[in-house]
């Protein structure tokens, strides 16, 4: 059985204005007076909430923003290089087997830097522009190396010595 209900709009009917005040509101959208901060120029009632922020004043400069100038580093885990990846790389040429050691050249991979999390499933020789300490030791440990590209730190034995000078 449909439940039949009277529309809304009967109660209003005889009213003129059907809730909505006085015949000269609630008409289109004109009489919003624009959306978002039109008008904020010249008229009145929109001018004291544009200019709260000193950055949306009318005419503020704007300038020109720069591109991020950030050096994005792609980095791989030493828990990558599984038996599975490493054959596969074996096989495609891209690591080489060197008296028991895989040899394997990181930048022609597209990485940049070598990380420290996972397992060391063999003997690795990694070639790579950066590596952290944890990677490092990591590979090490299961009698392997890293060659990085990095530049050497600068000793704490400076600091000192110009403490010393003053």
């Amino acid at each position: 059985m449909v439940v039949i209900r009277r529309k809304k709009v009967v109660k209003y009917r005889g009213s003129r204005s059907h809730g909505g005040g006085s015949g000269k509101k609630r008409r289109g959208a004109g009489s919003r007076g624009g959306k978002g901060r039109a008008g904020t120029g010249k008229r009145a009632g929109h001018k004291k909430a544009g200019l709260k922020l000193p950055e949306q004043r009318i005419g503020a400069e704007r300038g020109f923003r720069r591109r991020s100038r950030l050096v994005q580093i792609r980095a791989v885990n030493v828990g990558f290089f599984t038996k599975a990846v490493v054959s596969h790389l074996l096989k495609e040429g891209k690591a080489q087997q060197e008296s028991g050691v895989v040899a394997i050249d990181l930048k022609a991979l597209g990485y940049d830097k070598l990380l420290g999390t996972g397992t060391v499933s063999g003997k690795f020789k990694f070639t790579v522009a950066y590596c952290s300490t944890q990677a490092a030791e990591k590979v090490q440990a299961a009698g392997g190396e890293v060659l990085t590209a990095e530049a050497p730190q600068k000793s704490a034995s400076k600091a000192p010595a110009k403490a010393a000078e003053e």
